[in-house]
């Protein structure tokens, strides 16, 4: 899908306009109600700026976790009005409901230039459900639309796809980024072009896998994933996470990279666990000798070094999975090396969110990367070339 032709914040006039912006501001709050990672609003702030220099009355949504149409107070976005009239340096205000009496009264207070914050979506029982009256209502609160929340396109929810039909509809400077950015990488990528693929399931990634071997020289699977591959190829797994109904799957992808001249990279050495647990029995071995009652856990050293060497030379890398159980230390080296792989190839690298968003943060190794995705669900439909309902519905240039 090619959505190089949606309109832009740049593309209209938003002066004295009310402008609702769905952003994402999902965020991890601590015991105090204080965000513990403010990147996701960090990454609106471009957009929201941009409308407050450009004097528009900025009507600010998004969801918080999945209170499932309740009004539930410790889902509440107040925490982030608060986080945004310091960043902002300009009081946010906030409303108490999303469309009721309040949302209503705080809209039609604003100034050129004021901004305010609508309550969770998701205490709205229409929001999930794309419920067409609730999309109406929420329109009704503004003139323009902009969607500025990549991480929710692949969700036909009122505030992505709803609100569409009944204002005029753009996208925001984040998601322009993620459509220049990943949409040149699959269309006219700087080649060598390296994908590596981790995670735990096959048919969580299978349209992600048929799509890339079209494009890429170098395909690398790891993470859980790679068990099922090994399995199709003859190897005993033991316990290791497999997906036994889709070992002919496995077999067609392999044939199809060998037949398009992929070079298709599996693990050939696994660090394995007695018991998935942090501090199981571990041990490192060839991927064709896992013994009996043993799980995959992780790569091994010749493998992280195979990877590695693959990544090396690339002009482009798509990076969208672990490579093991990244969340526990004895089982993050694989991942680990991958990334600093990534950040010392000096190719355009391509995050796709998620655990591999995390990895590199963590790492500190952000400002090395071209690109890290905000959203893992939505970068994977873009990866598998499906269409995007929150970028489908805004207006074509």
């Amino acid at each position: 899908m090619d959505y190089s032709n949606k309109k832009t914040l740049q593309d209209i006039d938003v002066s004295n306009k009310r402008v609702l912006v769905r952003c994402d501001f999902n965020v991890p709050f601590d015991g105090e109600g204080n965000i513990t990672d403010t990147k996701r609003v960090d990454e609106s702030l471009k957009t929201i700026k941009y409308l407050i220099d450009h004097n528009a009355k900025v009507i600010l949504c998004s969801h918080l976790g999945r209170p499932k149409g309740k009004v539930k107070p410790d889902f509440s976005l107040r925490p982030v009005a608060k986080y945004l009239s310091k960043v902002l340096g300009k009081d946010v205000k906030m409303a108490s409901d999303v469309v009721g009496e309040d949302a209503k009264r705080v809209t039609s207070e604003l100034k050129p230039g004021d901004v305010c914050l609508l309550e969770n979506l998701r205490f709205e029982e229409g929001e999930e459900k794309n419920d067409d009256a609730f999309a109406k209502k929420l329109a009704s609160l503004a003139d323009i639309y902009v969607n500025d929340a990549f991480g929710t396109c692949h969700r036909e929810h009122a505030s992505t796809s709803g609100v569409t039909k009944y204002l005029p509809s753009v996208c925001g400077f984040l998601i322009q980024k993620e459509i220049n950015v990943m949409g040149e990488a699959l269309k006219n990528p700087k080649r060598p072009f390296v994908s590596i693929l981790g995670g735990a399931k096959v048919s969580d990634k299978i349209g992600v896998i048929t799509n890339l071997l079209e494009k890429v020289d170098t395909l690398i699977i790891g993470g859980g994933m790679a068990y099922t591959f090994m399995n199709a190829l003859g190897y005993s797994v033991g316990t290791s996470i497999c997906e036994s109904d889709k070992l002919e799957l496995a077999k067609d992808i392999m044939a199809k990279s060998k037949e398009k001249g992929v070079k298709f990279l599996l693990p050939v050495d696994n660090k394995v666990g007695k018991e998935y647990s942090p501090d199981t029995e571990a041990q490192v071995v060839d991927a064709d000798k896992i013994p009996d009652g043993w799980m995959g856990l992780d790569i091994g050293p010749k493998t992280e070094k195979l990877f590695a060497d693959a990544i090396k030379g690339a002009g482009t890398v798509v990076w969208n999975g672990p490579m093991g159980v990244s969340e526990w230390e004895r089982f993050s080296s694989g991942t680990t090396a991958v990334a600093r792989a990534i950040a010392e190839s000096g190719a355009v690298s391509i995050i796709g969110g998620g655990d591999s968003a995390a990895a590199i943060q963590k790492l500190g190794f952000a400002d090395r990367m071209t690109h890290i995705s905000t959203g893992g669900g939505a970068s994977l439909r873009f990866l598998e070339d499906q269409p995007l309902p929150g970028l489908v519905s805004l207006d074509d240039k």
